[in-house]
């Protein structure tokens, strides 16, 4: 399981680092959300959702786990 998160976690930076403008693309003109910042809010609004999932699932596997084991 830990392996897992670990895995997860590296491909989302990685994914992350990989998105970011190149050097040549930096004289154009930023339009949409990343004109305003909001890009910033969609970004840490997606990483919230995407660790509450993780914690609700890791929550539940523990629950699971101790249920089996009573019965």
């Amino acid at each position: 399981m830990k392996q897992l998160i670990v895995t997860l976690i590296v491909l989302f930076v990685h994914l992350l680092a990989s998105a970011q403008d190149s050097v040549t693309h930096v004289d154009q003109t930023r339009t949409g959300l990343y004109a305003g910042g909001k890009i910033y809010v969609v970004l840490v609004v997606a990483v919230t959702i995407l660790v509450g999932l993780f914690l609700y699932v890791i929550r539940l596997d523990r629950k699971i786990t101790k249920l089996e084991k009573n019965s």
